[in-house]
């Protein structure tokens, strides 16, 4: 079973979701995991956009990647820009992967709008999971 950490700045959104999409995707050759290297909460947004597709992560939390330390992993996938800065190499990981994905929690506007936007970055992380099991399986 391949270990993944999803690395994030405040594991509120993007890694909580890509978390969650490996979960639901494959349960058995994968173990998902995610947190932040600066945590903060869970967007109520990315739990209902998570809803619309029938997954819930209502009871997950935002984890500090620095409670993960000495664990080994054999993916960690940065899914922002200054996660990826902050935290260049992970001293647990064989690979470290990089997907740069907006932030769906600096949207502004009104809720349908915002709510768009963690939408959209859902589905990309849904496309981004399945190439990468994908190409893991070859």
């Amino acid at each position: 079973m391949k270990r993944v950490l999803f690395l994030c700045t405040h594991n509120s959104a993007r890694s909580q979701m890509a978390e969650a999409l490996l979960r639901q995707r494959d349960g058995t050759d994968f173990q998902a995991y995610s947190a932040g290297t600066s945590p903060g909460r869970l967007h109520p947004l990315a739990v209902r956009a998570m809803a619309e597709k029938g997954i819930d992560v209502s009871a997950q939390a935002a984890k500090d990647v620095r409670g993960f330390d000495g664990e080994r992993f054999d993916y960690v996938i940065t899914v922002c820009d200054a996660a990826r800065e902050s935290c260049p190499i992970f001293p647990g990981a064989a690979r470290q992967l990089h997907w740069s994905l907006p932030d769906p929690s600096a949207a502004k506007g009104e809720e349908e709008e915002r709510l768009a936007a963690f939408r959209s970055v859902r589905d990309r992380l849904a496309a981004l999971i399945s190439e990468f099991v994908s190409g893991v399986e070859e």
